[in-house]
Parts: C-alpha cells; sequence; structure tokens
C-alpha cells in the first residue's frame, strides 16, 4: 500500500518534509525484530520496554519509516514521522492497511473483573449452534471454524486484531465475540472498533498498582470507555453489581439485564447442584420477560449463572431460540475454566485459571458447597507483580481449603521460594494445611499420589495456559497432560484405582 494512502488516518507531522508519494509499504509492525526494508515501524511504549528504544534496530534491518511520539536518533534518510500518541496510530495504520475489517464484523465486547471467558465462548458456542459463523478473542486465544491460534494478552495489540479480523472476514464469520480488558481500553488496543453489544459482568479491585492500574478509580473509568466510546448499541449487564450504574450512565442505548436478587430481565431461581460421572454443575430455572425455563449447566458456581444469563441475555437480544441456548448450555464446557479432568476415578481433579482473591474465593465456595471429603488448593502466584496479591490468596485458601499445596506460577525473574513464602504468611502460625513445593509439575505429582477418595483437588491460577513464566522464558507445561500422566503412573504403581 502507499504510504501516503496508509497515513489517511493518521494525524502526523513530517518534520524533515521527506517526500512519501513512492514509498510502497506492506507491513506495520511495533516488534523492531520484525521490522524489513518495507515495514513502517511504530514505536510504542510498553508495561517494560519502550519503541523508541528500538528505532536503531528496525532501522539496521531494513525499515525507513518509523512512527513516533518523540524525535529519535537516526540516520539522515530515515522518514520520522511523529504523532501525539502511538498506540492510537498503530490501531489507525492496521485498520487502514487491512481495509477496515472490523466493519464487516458484528462484535460483541464483553468487559469485568470475572466471567469474561466463559461468558465470551458461551456466547460463541450458541451462535455456532444457532448456525452462525463466530469467532472467539481473549484469554483462551482466538478461535474462529478450525482455526485456533494462540493470544499473549486477554486482548491482542490492534494490529494482531485487524490481521485476525481479516483472516475471519475471508472466513466469513459474522459474529466476534471479544474479551475486552482494561488494559486494552487503557493502551487502546481497540481504538477505533465499533461494538455492536457490550457486556459487563462485575467489577472488584484486581490489576491495581505496579506496571497495571494506578488506582481502582483508573480500572473502573477504563472499562466504563467500553460502554460510552466505541458505538455500543445495546449493553448487557450485571443488575446484581452496583458498578452497572456508571457503566450504563448516559449511554442512551437499548440495555438488558441479569440478575440474581435484584430485579431484571433475565434471572434465576430453584438453583439445585448436579453432580454426575465426576463433573459439577447446577440447574436452575431461568425467567425471563415472557417464559420460566429449566437450565443444566456442568459448570459449577453462582458466578456460571451469570455467566451464562449474560449469554442467553446477549442472544436472546440476536433473535435466538430458547430451545438453542439450553442444548448449548447443557454441553458447554470451557478450556481452563472449572475444567474437569478424568484423572482418578475416585477423586475429582478441575483446572482454573483464579489467580486473585476474589476469583480463587468464588471457586473455592462453589466447590465446598458439593461436600468433598477434602477440598485441596494447589496454587502459586505471579512474579514481578502486585504482592499484595499474594497475601489475599493465602487467606483466601486458609480459609476455604482443607489442605493447601502452595507452588510456583510464572514466577518470571523472581524466586519461586520468595512468592510462596509471602502467600504462607497468610496462614496461622505452625499451621499444618499447606505444604511448599516449588517445583509446580512436582506439586502435581504429589496431589494425584496424596488425594483420597472424595476429594476435590483445584489446580489455580494457570487454567488454559500451556506453559510457565521463567526467567523471562515461556517454558511448556501443560496441567492437563501432567494430571493425567501422573494419575497413570500411580495406578499402576499401586496396581488398581481405589474404590
Amino acid at each position: 500500500m502507499q504510504l501516503t494512502k496508509l497515513l489517511a488516518d493518521v494525524i502526523y507531522k513530517n518534520p524533515d518534509n521527506h517526500n512519501l508519494e513512492d514509498i510502497d509499504i506492506a507491513y506495520v509492525v511495533y516488534d523492531s525484530r520484525k521490522a524489513t526494508f518495507d515495514t513502517v515501524f511504530v514505536c510504542i511504549t510498553g508495561a517494560v520496554h519502550d519503541g523508541h528504544d528500538f528505532a536503531q534496530s528496525a532501522y539496521n534491518k531494513g525499515c525507513r519509516v518509523f512512527v513516533c511520539e518523540h524525535e529519535v536518533d537516526l540516520p539522515e534518510d530515515a522518514i520520522i514521522l511523529l504523532v501525539s500518541n502511538a498506540r492510537i496510530a498503530l490501531a489507525r495504520l492496521s485498520a487502514t492497511l487491512f481495509g477496515y475489517p472490523a466493519e464487516k464484523l458484528s462484535i460483541i465486547g464483553i468487559t469485568g473483573t470475572k466471567g469474561k471467558t466463559t461468558t465470551a465462548h458461551l456466547i460463541a458456542q450458541i451462535l455456532t449452534k444457532a448456525g452462525y459463523r463466530a469467532a472467539y478473542i481473549g484469554s483462551n486465544g482466538i478461535s474462529f471454524g478450525n482455526a485456533h491460534y494462540p493470544t499473549t494478552n486477554t486482548t491482542p495489540e490492534s494490529y494482531d486484531l485487524h490481521y485476525y479480523f481479516n483472516k475471519m472476514v475471508n472466513a466469513k464469520v459474522q459474529y466476534v465475540v471479544m474479551e475486552v480488558s482494561s488494559q486494552a481500553l487503557y493502551h487502546f488496543r481497540v481504538y477505533g472498533i465499533k461494538f455492536s453489544i457490550c457486556v459487563f459482568t462485575n467489577l472488584s479491585p484486581d490489576h491495581i498498582g505496579g506496571i497495571e492500574h494506578p488506582t481502582f478509580s483508573h480500572y473502573k473509568n477504563c472499562k466504563i470507555s467500553l460502554f460510552r466510546d466505541y458505538g455500543c448499541e445495546c449493553i448487557v449487564y450485571n443488575a446484581d453489581d452496583p458498578h452497572h450504574r456508571d457503566m450504563i450512565k448516559n449511554t442512551g442505548v437499548v440495555t438488558r439485564s441479569f440478575a440474581l436478587r435484584e430485579n431484571a430481565d433475565f434471572s434465576a431461581s430453584d438453583i439445585n447442584l448436579l453432580k454426575e460421572n465426576g463433573h459439577l454443575g447446577v440447574s436452575f430455572v431461568m425467567h425471563t420477560v415472557t417464559e420460566n425455563l429449566r437450565v443444566e449447566l456442568y459448570l459449577p458456581g453462582e458466578f456460571n449463572i451469570y455467566n451464562a444469563l449474560a449469554a442467553v441475555a446477549v442472544c436472546r437480544h440476536l433473535g435466538i431460540g430458547y430451545s438453542t441456548m439450553l442444548s448449548t448450555l447443557k454441553s458447554a464446557s470451557i478450556r481452563g475454566r472449572l475444567e474437569v479432568i478424568p484423572a482418578l476415578l475416585y477423586c475429582t481433579f478441575i483446572i482454573d485459571y483464579a489467580h486473585n482473591e476474589v476469583s480463587l474465593r468464588s471457586v473455592l465456595t462453589a466447590l465446598r458447597q458439593y461436600n468433598p471429603t477434602r477440598l485441596i488448593c494447589l496454587f502459586g502466584s505471579v512474579g514481578g507483580r502486585t504482592k499484595m496479591r499474594r497475601a489475599k490468596l493465602g487467606k483466601v485458601a486458609s480459609e476455604l481449603a482443607d489442605f493447601s499445596i502452595l507452588t510456583s506460577d510464572n514466577p518470571d525473574f523472581e524466586a519461586p521460594e520468595n512468592i510462596i513464602n509471602d502467600i504462607a504468611r497468610a496462614f496461622p502460625e505452625n499451621s499444618n494445611a499447606y505444604i511448599k513445593i516449588p517445583d509446580r509439575a512436582e506439586a502435581i505429582k504429589y496431589a494425584v499420589e496424596n488425594a483420597a477418595p472424595g476429594d476435590i483437588v483445584l489446580l489455580a491460577g494457570k487454567g488454559h495456559e500451556e506453559y510457565q513464566l521463567i526467567e523471562g522464558k515461556k517454558i511448556r507445561m501443560n496441567e492437563k497432560e501432567l494430571l493425567i500422566k501422573y494419575a497413570m503412573e500411580f495406578s499402576e504403581e499401586i496396581g488398581a484405582i481405589i474404590p
């Protein structure tokens, strides 16, 4: 694409008055390692690195066009275009390069502290069951048709979004169901994208401090912006969460509500626990404006009722029938979200992404309702980030689990033992309700070999992730594979499955 056409939507200054007419560009990059002679390198500032510091590296790889927020020291043949916000420029350049693919899709955005992944998957699964071509973008990657691509962030960078939107358009995708994180809103990853429906699940203090949000108010305001600044035509919101008022205030669009306690368009009563062939779930009566319907959902916990109601509210707004929704909910499963792993017949192993105080409390409270012989929690916490999270995780586990296995999560450059000790301080002094096993694989093996009949063992924190972040490197680790491997070895060792 001709550079001048690529820059059509970007407000920029060309201080050296370079001639831009005869320059052709094939790609837009924000990673200097991908720079070549036919790219534009956009210098964005990340949580750890500043792209301006890598402009010389991009130049050395042949790049000659740079979009920057301030001057950089490069040879005279480098074309430096100055913008006020490089991330906004990246979003506009990306949309232009791929022919504005987002405008050809109906995009549903979901934001909140908890529930984004499950709600998004439920909506996408219902849309697919109803005969639509639906895509998913979020913590579990990018999926449409038979294609699946991993993601680094819950919501990818703007260039990556438009790259995949273009692939989706070519694959004739109609709906994109997308998790929209507060960081994505904070850093303009979804800038310029129009969302047809926006969903608010809930809000609680998280991602505060360090490289994330400076205050809870900042965190909340980033969430609010999704409902006000992105062309939303319908808001689906959790009426039980008091923060919903901030999300829908002065928006003037159609709203659909869901709740368990407040009056809402979609609500639930007569909740019962389901336990069948090792799978845990809930059944409930769903109340709509016109009907009362019995729902079976093999995802445990009250919070999953909220997720199901949110999905139903969205899909009903799109005109999908209840029978399609009910059959989909009954068979729904979400990778890494209260995912039951059939490892040993006499106890239940569950993998979940719960990695903060609120989510771990919700999950353990939900599992406690199934009256396990023991509720065992295997977990750790991330390194180099909000340290206050560790004590809160330890406190929750000390209160709700019968026994805890303290281990690594993504320690990165921090010593796992230090993280574990921070968690352990939340347990009562001289407590024998936990064990420290820094190696997560060894911790999983210990859980398998020490689980007793009737136990529920929760592996918390990693969920869908198939790696550990250790000293800046992603080391492959699949908890599901490890669970099954150790269970098979242990079964052979004891000679039989314990009845």
